[in-house]
């Protein structure tokens, strides 16, 4: 992938937690991504990005709809967009049911840089073959 072809590859980050967010948008950008960040499921929802974007990484437990649920609304509009969980409350259950219903990763907070940019550049690579 040429960095013109990254650029327009949007990763979005969905975390109440503006230091996450920070993060995400950082370590995104640094690998020729663009960045797209919203402090809530909602606000993603409605912000018009779904159809633009090439993967979402979100936060777990959030005020208002939480991460499995935006998953599911996902599901419904576009089945095939990689989702990746990160969460500070690894709790099993939550992470087999992000599994169980197609998320391609779950990791816990504070995540390591080199793992999610991983985990980002093979969900980007199942989703463009």
């Amino acid at each position: 992938m040429t960095s013109a072809e990254k650029q327009l590859v949007v990763v979005v980050a969905v975390d109440d937690d503006f230091r996450v967010r920070e993060s995400i948008q950082s370590l995104v950008e640094s690998a020729g991504y663009a960045p797209e960040l919203f402090a809530s499921a909602e606000e993603f929802l409605h912000s018009g990005t779904l159809a633009v974007a090439a993967c979402v990484i979100t936060d777990v437990r959030m005020p208002g709809m939480d991460g499995l649920e935006l998953q599911r609304r996902i599901r419904l509009e576009r089945p095939g967009l990689p989702v990746i969980f990160i969460s500070a409350h690894d709790n099993a259950e939550t992470r087999k049911t992000a599994l169980k219903e197609g998320a391609v990763s779950f990791l816990n907070k504070p995540f390591d840089a080199a793992d999610l940019l991983e985990k980002i550049r093979a969900a980007l690579t199942t989703v463009q073959e």
